[in-house]
């Protein structure tokens, strides 16, 4: 459904609830703050583009780590 422009920099801060489509028990409001939470502390990004009434996309970039072993 997409998050309204006003509503896309709040969309990660905790408890944060966008009801603009009137759609009750969408959610608390945790899940996003969490998966941005769990994705930095592995040093990774996560980032949202929207269009109110077509979607959102999220794009979360990781790290790419070498495994050195020792001989």
């Amino acid at each position: 459904i997409g998050i309204a422009k006003e509503s896309l920099l709040k969309v990660f801060n905790p408890f944060f609830y966008d009801n603009h489509q009137g759609k009750a028990g969408a959610g608390s409001g945790l899940g996003l703050a969490i998966t941005k939470s769990i994705v930095e502390k592995i040093g990774g990004t996560i980032e949202v583009s929207s269009t109110l009434g077509k979607g959102s996309c999220f794009t979360l970039s990781f790290p790419i780590k070498k495994k050195t072993c020792k001989k």
